[in-house]
């Protein structure tokens, strides 16, 4: 049989990213956005090889949209198209694997949206879009919290009352499980190792940041908890805050729920402690021109990251590596070093030449001799959908 080529679609809500993959071929045979959906100014831009183009899609929806990128696929497929994977945010503890989507699990997605309300519905559009227009090719829900269903209840639960979680589902579920998932299982494979018998700490950072503890091909633990919002300090995103900072605040400056929301979300993190930027490329760039806030930022968003590894590593029993992957675990050799340097008790120290060589996509070891493994591992969260789709239609 010959290699099965999967179209990888993540909506957003006024965007849709795709890919072409190929079971046989590490890079995307096309590749492509379609942004500011619903806009006069709506467009979608795709790439095959070396070849780029743009078509301007005035107004367009998801529907609208997806119907002018489809055919672009299946040109490049040849007319062989296997099957869409989908990549939708929130499961919640109805999904522990890849779907295939059907009424059944539609229906699911809809019922844990409160859960992820600006993603879910968002991913739902373009699900139900590709479904009308494609009834007969198989379509996989794909979820980024299913790796971390095998967190252990004491992993997961928070110490509120047991109501809230029976009734609600208040529990910590996890993001980037996709990313989490794909580069652990490509470390064991640089690393000479069986998947189910390895253990690693995974960081990936970007925009949105988080850590992960994975045993033998299982997530056991992992930073951001019922919402993207806990763990480590992001792009925007706070990470971490005491608790009763909302009651603070709407305390003693009157604050609304939705206003400390959008703080912590959206006007905090990289952006809030430097006063500059949410992109660590500029940060670094100002930090070496003598930018406090920047510098403070990155002092931060080092050391909160080394915590959330140190702790990570209670759920192993050993540890054969850390991985870096994401924008910034894949880009930044500060960061990668910064951090290392407050886990010498973990056996972890970098080789200077090594870490300043894995960037712009070089994967590879950058431990110091006689050192636990350290891995730089670039992530590909549309290759493992088409992975998880293809195992569903096996």
């Amino acid at each position: 049989m010959s290699a099965r080529n999967i179209l990888v679609i993540n909506c957003g809500s006024s965007s849709i990213k795709f890919a072409l993959v190929n079971e046989s071929q590490e890079t995307f045979i096309v590749s492509g956005l379609a942004e500011r959906l619903g806009s006069p100014e709506a467009v979608l831009h795709w790439q095959q090889g070396e070849y780029k183009d743009s078509q301007a899609l005035p107004n367009a929806d998801h529907r609208q949209a997806l119907a002018q990128l489809l055919p672009i696929a299946q040109q490049a497929a040849a007319g062989e198209l296997h099957g869409i994977g989908h990549r939708v945010v929130h499961g919640g503890e109805h999904f522990s694997g890849a779907s295939r989507l059907d009424a059944t699990s539609l229906q699911a997605i809809r019922h844990v949206a409160p859960l992820a309300p600006l993603h879910n519905p968002a991913n739902l559009l373009g699900i139900e879009a590709a479904m009308k227009l494609f009834p007969d090719l198989v379509q996989v829900a794909v979820f980024d919290t299913a790796f971390h269903q095998s967190l252990p209840e004491h992993a997961y639960r928070y110490a509120v009352p047991q109501a809230l979680y029976a009734e609600h589902g208040v529990r910590r579920y996890g993001f980037h499980g996709t990313s989490h998932h794909y580069v652990s299982r490509k470390a064991a494979q640089m690393s000479n190792l069986a998947y189910d018998a390895s253990s690693w700490l995974v960081a990936h950072l970007g925009n949105g940041s988080s850590t992960c503890a994975v045993e033998n091909g299982h997530s056991r633990d992992t930073s951001m908890g019922l919402t993207p919002l806990e763990g480590l300090v992001m792009g925007t995103r706070s990470g971490d805050v005491d608790p009763n900072l909302h009651s603070h605040l709407a305390r003693t400056l009157g604050w609304s729920l939705e206003q400390i929301d959008t703080l912590l979300n959206k006007d905090s993190g990289l952006l809030g402690l430097s006063g500059l930027s949410n992109d660590m490329r500029t940060l670094e760039q100002a930090r070496e021109q003598g930018h406090a806030g920047a510098t403070l930022a990155i002092e931060v968003f080092c050391y909160r990251l080394s915590k959330s590894l140190a702790a990570m590593s209670c759920a192993l029993r050993r540890l054969d590596g850390l991985i870096f992957t994401g924008g910034i675990g894949e880009n930044s050799a500060l960061i990668r070093s910064k951090t290392l340097e407050h886990l010498s008790l973990l056996n972890l120290k970098l080789d200077v030449q090594a870490n300043a060589r894995c960037i712009r996509g070089v994967a590879g070891a950058i431990q110091a001799d006689g050192h636990t493994c350290v891995l730089v591992v670039p992530t590909n969260e549309e290759r493992q959908i088409a992975l998880d789709t293809l195992a569903l239609l096996d």
